[in-house]
């Protein structure tokens, strides 16, 4: 058994946060990765900013400004650069970082990472082409997130779904280039269809709240398109989120540079639903081109491919199947274990 510390000054949220309500992809991903390494045995503990101390689901967690443990076999310093010197006496440790690696390079950084030498773990590998190979630090390490296991295990539905397309990321993540393109090129060949939309800053925690007024225009602009099949839903818990994959035919969602991982597209692949991406950062990664669905390089080709799984019922099962089949492949349980490879013997 190794004891295992993983310190965040982001956001506030703990490991009951997924089951209460919509959570980001990073937050997200620390309650599954910390669980799980709980499962395998370990003492986990993680400060952040929860508002109380608990214990959940094997892990103990409580504010970072009750102070970090003396010890610890592997500590995770998670993003921010004030972290990775708070635990000097780790036997290791190591900076998990989830957005583009250029904000590495402020001083701020660069000083802490020429000092400590952490090894660095991206969460794919366009995202580890993000950092150059001058900047410092330890060994450069990609752990892909998982899958989280409510999301696997799933059959083939034995219905076809509604003809309904679903979008379930950020609104300032090309949701205003999705809403103009589904009125004029999508909706008008696919008439019967609709756009669930299941995006809102609440989400975000105080990161949303920051930039509300800005997702609230692209929201604004989504409830007037309710006569060309727009529904805006809003955040909604995982749970729930995963019956609106079971009732929806595909996801669209054009990528972004800034991606590094896309969460949302592995989630709705793994549950069988197939989607349609352009070629942008990380989430060709997610995507198997024309066999879960279609990786595009134009917005031609993005429109003619939803048409396509909206109306083709044969392709829409060819791809549904595929989804399911190799997404379930890599789940927070391989993550864990490639964690615990960086434990010291």
């Amino acid at each position: 058994m190794a004891r295992i510390v993983l310190a965040d000054d982001g956001i506030e949220f703990d490991g009951d946060s997924p089951r209460q309500g919509p959570l980001g992809g990073v937050e997200s991903s620390i309650v599954n990765l910390m669980a799980e390494l709980a499962k395998r045995g370990h003492e986990v503990k993680v400060r952040n900013m929860c508002a109380a101390a608990k214990f959940i689901d094997g892990v103990e967690w409580a504010p970072l400004a009750d102070g970090l443990p003396d010890a610890a076999d592997l500590y995770i310093a998670n993003r921010g650069d004030k972290l990775i010197r708070l635990m000097p006496k780790a036997r290791r440790t190591v900076f998990w970082i989830h957005n583009p690696a250029q904000y590495l390079l402020k001083w701020r950084y660069l000083a802490k990472l020429w000092q400590v030498k952490p090894a660095i773990i991206f969460i794919g590998d366009y995202h580890a082409t993000t950092y150059p190979a001058w900047a410092p630090g330890g060994d450069r390490i990609v752990i892909p997130y998982g899958i989280a296991e409510v999301f696997c295990n799933f059959s083939p539905l034995a219905e076809l779904p509604p003809r309904r397309a679903i979008f379930t990321s950020n609104p300032l993540r090309s949701l205003d280039w999705l809403l103009d393109l589904w009125q004029r090129d999508i909706y008008p060949h696919a008439p019967n269809a609709e756009l669930h939309l299941f995006s809102g800053a609440v989400t975000y925690g105080s990161v949303g709240a920051a930039k509300a007024r800005e997702m609230e225009a692209i929201l604004d602009k989504a409830r007037g398109l309710k006569n060309q099949g727009v529904v805006l839903r809003g955040p909604v818990p995982k749970s729930e989120l995963i019956e609106e994959f079971r009732k929806s035919r595909v996801m669209l969602y054009k990528g972004d540079l800034n991606e590094t991982f896309c969460l949302a597209v592995g989630e709705a692949q793994a549950v069988g639903v197939p989607a349609v991406v352009q070629k942008l950062g990380s989430v060709v990664e997610r995507v198997i081109n024309g066999k879960t669905g279609a990786i595009t390089n134009t917005d031609r080709e993005f429109a003619s491919s939803a048409i396509n799984l909206l109306n083709d019922d044969d392709l829409w099962r060819g791809q549904h199947k595929a989804a399911i089949e190799a997404q379930g492949v890599w789940g927070w349980s391989q993550a864990a274990q490639a964690f615990e490879e960086l434990i010291p013997e």
